[in-house]
């Protein structure tokens, strides 16, 4: 079975290389941007204003080929991509959750971007705190990895913050 999916608009960000974007929102705090939804989808937007973060699902467009072992960015250690969050994926789909600022129209302002600039965008989803958080969370592997690693990888360098190690996957 095959699949084929049209963007529904364009993200703009001010992360042009892989290698110094951010890794994950948390580490791209107070990073503006904003999502273009192409004209003909902007009615679906309507009443999006009420919430404070959106899901964005889109585009790894510059990712490196998939592999079905990494090595992210949070560990020296190869692992199974499926239990990373590394763009090089069988089918190239990211999803953020970011700070939903406010609507011009058919432009989304946004916060806390860790996207490439130009990035096609697929699809946006409210975040819904009664569907999207649980208490009893177990995080993998990742649970071994303190925050302050966790922290000086993932800002790798933007705006002058700590460097973050990189790895040959350029995990985002």
């Amino acid at each position: 079975m095959e699949f084929r999916f049209s963007p529904i608009g364009v993200v703009h960000t001010p992360h042009e290389l892989p290698e110094k974007t951010p890794i994950q929102p948390r580490y791209a705090q107070g990073v503006k941007g904003q999502v273009e939804v192409f004209a003909e989808y902007e009615e679906g937007l309507a009443d999006i204003e009420g919430f404070s973060h959106v899901v964005l699902v889109y585009v790894f467009d510059r990712a490196t080929p998939h592999r079905l072992t990494v090595v992210p960015y949070l560990s020296d250690t190869p692992r199974g991509v499926f239990a990373t969050r590394a763009p090089s994926r069988p089918n190239d789909i990211g999803i953020s959750v970011v700070r939903l600022v406010g609507r011009r129209g058919n432009v989304l302002d946004v916060e806390d971007v860790d996207i490439l600039d130009g990035t096609p965008l697929l699809d946006i989803k409210p975040y819904v705190a009664r569907f999207e958080s649980n208490e009893d969370v177990r995080s993998g592997w990742q649970d071994d990895v303190d925050e302050e690693r966790a922290r000086t990888r993932g800002r790798r360098g933007f705006r002058g913050g700590p460097g973050g190690a990189s790895n040959a996957d350029g995990e985002v």
